[in-house]
């Protein structure tokens, strides 16, 4: 008995460790006529401060929503404690379950680009004390995500100073994939939703490649971080994007740990983004005081 009390209070305790609120708001677009949902983590500190405070853009994967960075991690308070830890507000928004957050040439309905940088930033801004500049700013996010965010980055550096992708799916093509056959043809079936068919339309593929960007990047001068699973099928287009980097001289974070496709291996390699932005942040001068 005595045992369970003290696990009881154990578990209380990590519980009340923490005190980031948890916030959600509707997103309205007008480019695609719709209202999505967002979640907002606002750290302790924001209540009792007249500061203006540094965002993070963290973006889903494929096949999620916008809440699954707090619903799908193994620890469910780490998104709140990573808040709290680095005076920092995390937003999250809808990305939908494959919109891979660009604006499709081919449906009207699913203009993720415009959304994220036209819309979602100043809802953001408009509601919350935030810094509103690039020094202010950064995003990451997994898979889809991942890709999106350096997506998002290298064609707005007018509106984050970094950037970073956690086992980023970075080709749409799908060249070095390493997955079954019949998955393989799934995921192709829903990028023609919004690309087209890659035989038709080549060189669209080729534009929405964060691989090809590597150049773009480098002009950009953002601070950048990506990492991906030794057992990931999404190893080789990461190892590949890191090699391109390396030979145009961009300075970048790149690692590779062990784990693959998983919850488990972004909620270890989420912490080390935000390590890494936080850094950057300081030396922007964009803390919350």
């Amino acid at each position: 008995m005595f045992k369970i009390l003290l696990s009881g209070i154990s578990l209380l305790v990590t519980l009340s460790s923490f005190a980031a609120k948890v916030d959600s708001l509707d997103v309205p677009s007008g480019v695609m006529q719709k209202t999505m949902r967002a979640v907002v983590v606002l750290p302790e500190s924001y209540a009792k401060s007249k500061a203006n405070y540094p965002v993070l853009y963290l973006l889903h994967g494929g096949y999620g929503h916008f809440n699954d960075w707090i619903t799908k991690t193994p620890d469910k308070t780490l998104i709140q404690r990573l808040a709290d830890q680095y005076n920092l507000i995390i937003a999250m928004p809808e990305g939908e379950v494959f919109s891979y957050y660009l604006d499709s040439p081919v449906r009207k309905d699913s203009q993720f680009e415009t959304y994220l940088t036209k819309e979602v930033i100043p809802k953001i801004d408009n509601t919350y004390r935030t810094i509103r500049d690039r020094k202010g700013r950064v995003i990451t996010g997994l898979s889809m995500g991942g890709y999106g965010s350096l997506l998002l980055a290298a064609r707005h550096p007018d509106l984050y100073c970094a950037a970073g992708s956690m086992s980023g799916a970075l080709n749409p093509d799908m060249r070095s994939w390493k997955l079954p056959p019949d998955m393989m043809q799934g995921i192709k079936l829903e990028f023609e939703k919004i690309l087209g068919p890659i035989e038709q339309v080549p060189d669209t593929y080729a534009t929405f490649s964060v691989i090809n960007l590597a150049d773009k990047l480098k002009a950009n001068g953002q601070k950048l971080i990506f990492d991906c699973g030794v057992d990931d099928f999404l190893i080789e287009p990461n190892r590949e994007l890191h090699r391109r980097l390396v030979f145009n001289q961009t300075p970048h974070d790149y690692s590779e740990r062990p784990g693959g496709h998983s919850w488990e291996y972004w909620q270890n390699s989420l912490p080390n983004h935000i390590l890494f932005f936080s850094n950057t942040l300081k030396a922007n001068g964009s803390i919350a005081q």
